[in-house]
């Protein structure tokens, strides 16, 4: 393999030389530039990647850490992430611990020790605790939601305005007897949608039935779940707020399974916008986020807090949005 010294005895120039001309460093001659350019395309040279980074301090690859990925919106996050990655000619390394605490210790030092330049952290899962200290001494961006409190700049989506979204579009479709399926109360963002339901029902003067609010995580089984504990009640719901499409998943399956259909005989709102939900029979009415966005947001917030080491932490909102489907009866 070549060298930067093989390049310097055929260019007839120092080794410094090469390498500014390489690294693109300092100012060298048009003349010596293209002859140095010449050999080193003769020799096929590539620079060593790990030579550059120890140089520089900078490994060019970033560190994603996911606590659960059996949700797809997890999925459809990680694959925006990976793709402005590749635009910004970084490399991504991917770890999950599937609500492992102990494998979230691991992969930390892992990426640690790989010597990303920053992490991403996404957690799925409110199983964790939450009085566990993580010291990691990396520059840190929180998507979504995080089980504990950390320095690091925080991208979440307005989950208070898309619990009230949900809700408002079943209330204007005619519904007020309308349940909800909510994810782990632990977690703040499904905190923020039970808030947003009860505020659509308080501004609509229907009154709180608490038999109507379910408990569940944000997963297949939980809507299922959910959904047959809503549908044992006395008095049921004509409709259900689903606070995740996975939930609503589980949802369409219980009612299935009770010889019932959607929304004939009970209508269902999602959240999330999942590539799937627009495949499920009848197609889901739900609440998007803006996954790419996300994404994006997350990888260039990341970028920007590597560069500059200020302790300024900054908290980004996006809005979410209603995307109408076949899920939701109208009511007259």
């Amino acid at each position: 393999m070549a060298t930067m010294k093989d390049i310097a005895r055929l260019a007839k120039v120092s080794t410094s030389t090469v390498s500014h001309v390489i690294n693109n460093s300092r100012f060298v001659s048009e003349e010596i530039r293209e002859k140095v350019l010449r050999v080193v395309q003769e020799l096929n040279y590539t620079p060593s990647a790990l030579a550059r980074s120890l140089k520089v301090k900078e490994t060019k690859t970033i560190g994603m850490l996911v606590t659960a990925t059996s949700n797809p919106f997890f999925a459809e996050v990680m694959a925006g992430v990976e793709q402005y990655c590749q635009q910004h000619h970084y490399n991504l390394i991917i770890a999950t611990t599937n609500g492992d605490a102990e494998r979230l210790q691991h992969h930390l030092q892992m990426l640690v020790q790989r010597q990303v330049d920053g992490l991403l952290l996404m957690c799925g899962d409110a199983r964790l605790n939450s009085g566990e200290q993580l010291n990691i001494p990396l520059p840190l961006v929180v998507v979504d939601w995080w089980f504990t409190e950390l320095n690091a700049d925080k991208i979440f989506e307005n989950s208070i305005s898309g619990g009230y979204l949900a809700t408002k579009t079943l209330i204007e479709a005619g519904h007020r007897k309308i349940g909800i399926i909510t994810g782990n109360l632990k977690k703040s963002l499904a905190q923020n949608r039970l808030e947003g339901y009860k505020k659509a029902l308080t501004e609509a003067n229907i009154p709180l039935n608490p038999n109507w609010i379910i408990e569940s995580h944000f997963d297949f089984a939980s809507g299922i779940e959910g959904m047959n504990k809503l549908l044992e009640q006395p008095e049921k719901p004509t409709s259900v707020f689903a606070c995740s499409d996975t939930i609503a998943v589980g949802a369409y399956q219980a009612v299935w399974q009770k010889g019932l259909t959607v929304p004939n005989d009970i209508s269902i709102i999602g959240y999330d916008d999942i590539e799937l939900a627009k495949y499920l029979s009848p197609p889901l009415t739900t609440i998007s986020q803006p996954k790419a966005e996300l994404g994006k947001l997350a990888v260039e917030t990341l970028l920007k807090r590597i560069r500059a080491k200020s302790r300024d932490f900054q908290t980004i909102m996006l809005e979410p949005e209603l995307v109408q489907r076949n899920s939701v009866r109208q009511i007259k």
